[in-house]
């Protein structure tokens, strides 16, 4: 009695500690009408990112992909491109919260930040662009990786 006792407790508390969220496969259908997440990934890579909310909510920072961010052609500004994936049956629109970031030895490197928004129709796919002014003092290679910080997304 006392052993499943002892199960029935760290069940319990490993449920409380990861989330008791359902799984809504890869259409990840919800009710809500706003959702948001924290992510992070480096240039190039998706951005995967933890669920705010429970099973209601959908995690909008999942239908991001980086395909790409550092200096523009100017070398003025530090661009990101990202595709945005919509798996719903409704258009939403996107905004998508992006940082800049150097290497973790490179203490000089002060992060830079860009807000890009798109709609994107039903079981659709788009691109956007955000950019922020380059203040750096050197040649804008510094930045080594772009993070999705938060994505939202709304009913049109």
């Amino acid at each position: 009695m006392r052993h499943a006792r002892a199960v029935a407790v760290f069940g319990i508390v490993l449920i409380t500690l990861t989330g008791a969220r359902g799984s809504g496969g890869g259409g990840c259908k919800s009710d809500s009408d706003s959702s948001s997440s924290s992510s992070s990934s480096s240039s190039g890579g998706s951005s995967p990112g933890g669920s705010i909310g429970g099973s209601r909510s959908h995690n909008a920072a999942n239908d991001v992909t980086i395909v790409s961010c550092g200096l523009d052609a100017t070398g003025k500004n530090l661009t990101a491109r990202v595709t945005v994936n919509n798996p719903d049956a409704e258009a939403y629109n996107y905004v998508v919260n992006m940082e800049f970031k150097g290497d973790l030895a490179d203490i000089d490197v002060t992060s830079a930040f860009a807000t890009l928004t798109t709609k994107v129709e039903a079981n659709a796919s788009a691109s956007a662009e955000g950019s922020t002014a380059y203040t750096g003092t050197k040649d804008g290679s510094e930045y080594k990786k772009c993070e999705v910080t938060s994505a939202t997304r709304t009913k049109v």
